[in-house]
């Protein structure tokens, strides 16, 4: 497999990597491969996969919400991209599970 060096990495993205790896008891590398992978719309075995080619952006509210609904369904959805994988759910053994 090919070694790849990405240049340029800010100290957010770099602490940021380091507390993933630290928080899923993952390699370094094993964090940036797997970024890698979701967000190109990768699976582990290379295939490419719809689900996480979804633009989280794009989402559209079905039914009929008020304007209070749409905003605290926001909220929750805001409040769950900031949690660390293992406080919703306990830690998996499989690394990239």
């Amino acid at each position: 497999m090919p070694d790849l060096v990405i240049r340029h990495i800010d100290s957010l993205m770099a602490e940021r990597i380091k507390t993933l790896a630290k928080d899923r008891h993952w390699s370094i590398n094993d964090v940036v491969l797997h970024a890698l992978r979701h967000g190109l719309g990768l699976s582990s075995a290379g295939q490419i996969s719809n689900e996480t080619m979804l633009d989280p952006g794009s989402l559209v509210l079905g039914g009929q919400w008020d304007l209070t609904e749409k905003a605290v369904f926001q909220e929750a959805l805001q409040a769950l991209s900031l949690t660390r994988p293992t406080q919703l759910a306990p830690a998996r053994a499989s690394k990239l599970g």
